[in-house]
């Protein structure tokens, strides 16, 4: 997520900042369905935050709808949770 705006299946959304903390998030439609994709905390002690220390990029994504979290990505790999590789 650089910039102002990223495309998704051909679709440009706008990347815009959260509350206090400044985290940058986007939604989008994918498939269907609508996501938020939400830049790491990287205070936050999970394996995730603890990447996110160490400069890696992390990026959580959530299904708007339910309210969970569906993926993530770390370095633009992506992986979907509950997914069997």
């Amino acid at each position: 997520m650089r910039g102002g705006e990223v495309e998704v299946e051909g679709r440009t959304a706008r990347v815009e900042r959260t509350g206090a903390r400044r985290f940058r998030t986007v939604r989008f439609a994918m498939g269907g369905k609508e996501y938020q994709a939400i830049e790491q905390n990287a205070e936050k002690p999970s394996r995730w935050g603890q990447l996110a220390r160490e400069g890696h990029r992390v990026v959580q994504f959530r299904d708007v709808i339910s309210g969970k979290y569906v993926a993530v990505a770390v370095d633009e790999k992506v992986t979907e949770y509950g997914a069997r590789e």
